[in-house]
């Protein structure tokens, strides 16, 4: 089995799970390059997993869903191609592989979150991303940063794949705000990565823990007199006005 990207728009990622010829897919916001790449080594479209309903997740449905030979797994009434809609603490099974659904509403309501114990990892959409997180656009604050927590109390080395290639702004803002040696040789390693043409992602929570303010678990000492949900809040403002 193998996990590999395609790019989409400016900088979102469709993560594609590989099983011998079988193919699943995360967040098809566009499906041309899906396209071309089962016709072109004859793959069998599984099955699709949608985090939440915004477009740039869900766009390529309309040209993919004749094509799935199992389900298109989401939250519920977030896309009229999803078949199979997915709760908290619900099993799906994905080519061989057990996934236990966590809800993770802030960035949008519906929000929700992959986790495989079975491969280490987390396809967590837009609420977690290296080194930051998602607006909350539907959900509040407090939702926000208890879906984070949630995600925050997976095992450290799950692998993280998030939706975004965001992790160069999101360091440069967290250094700002905290001159951490953590943080900013990160930042280091992360533009080097891109100007070498590679991928920040997948991203490992016990590095985040290090370097995403968002965690909570790396606070300059002048916040430590605040809750964590109102540093949590300060935060994410600062970030949306950055």
């Amino acid at each position: 089995m193998k996990i590999f990207h395609i790019p989409a728009f400016t900088d979102n990622y469709i993560w594609c799970i590989q099983k011998n010829n079988k193919l699943a897919v995360v967040d098809p916001g566009d499906s041309k390059e899906l396209l071309n790449l089962i016709k072109d080594n004859d793959l069998i479209l599984e099955d699709i997993l949608i985090t939440h309903h915004h477009f740039d997740h869900t766009g390529g449905l309309e040209d993919l869903h004749n094509l799935v030979n199992g389900n298109i797994f989401g939250p519920k009434e977030s896309n009229k191609f999803i078949n199979k809609f997915v709760s908290e603490n619900d099993e799906i099974e994905v080519l061989g592989n057990k996934y236990k659904i966590l809800e993770t509403p802030g960035h949008t309501l519906d929000h929700i979150s992959y986790y495989s114990k079975d491969i280490n990892s987390v396809f967590c959409g837009d609420t977690l991303f290296s080194g930051g997180c998602g607006r909350a656009f539907e959900g509040t604050y407090e939702q926000l940063h208890n879906s984070i927590q949630k995600l925050n109390g997976l095992p450290e080395s799950t692998l993280i794949y998030a939706a975004h290639e965001y992790t160069i702004a999101n360091l440069e803002f967290a250094y700002s705000i905290h001159a951490d040696n953590a943080i900013i040789s990160h930042l280091n390693k992360a533009k080097k990565m891109i100007s070498d043409n590679e991928i920040t992602l997948p991203t490992k929570l016990s590095l985040e823990k290090k370097i995403n303010l968002f965690l909570l678990e790396n606070r300059p000492e002048h916040t430590k007199l605040l809750s964590d949900l109102d540093w949590f809040k300060e935060l994410r403002e600062r970030k949306d006005s950055y």
